[in-house]
């Protein structure tokens, strides 16, 4: 089992950075890969960002060149660093880790998820 627990949410004007945290806990973190999806009112839930154990990414497309994926095996936390925020990036981004990388679903472990507020 790994409990994950995202936090740094919050409320920001557009254009400004934000950096959520995930703290994972319950595995030999190094050993999943950890992920980052983000889901809005009303919309599917979407792939944002993955890392793998040794440090392989993947971006979502509307995420590319902005948010940056992270992680810190001796701190069992990956980090989103979030730049250039849109208020189109307004959602609960979620944290996810499966054994697996993926650039989609199907993660096996979910937090409960952050909320991220961007104004116009």
């Amino acid at each position: 089992q790994v409990q994950l627990v995202e936090s740094g949410g919050g409320l920001v004007q557009g254009g400004v950075s934000l950096r959520l945290s995930c703290a994972a806990s319950g595995r030999t973190f190094s050993n999943y890969a950890m992920a980052w999806f983000r889901q809005a009112p009303g919309k599917e839930r979407e792939f944002v960002a993955a890392i793998g154990g040794r440090g392989t990414t993947y971006y979502g497309d509307s995420v590319k060149g902005r948010f940056t994926i992270s992680r810190d095996n001796a701190k069992n936390t990956v980090y989103l660093q979030m730049n250039s925020l849109k208020p189109e990036d307004t959602a609960v981004y979620y944290c996810a880790a499966d054994r697996l990388l993926m650039r989609g679903g199907g993660y096996e472990y979910w937090g409960q998820g952050t909320q991220v507020t961007v104004s116009s």
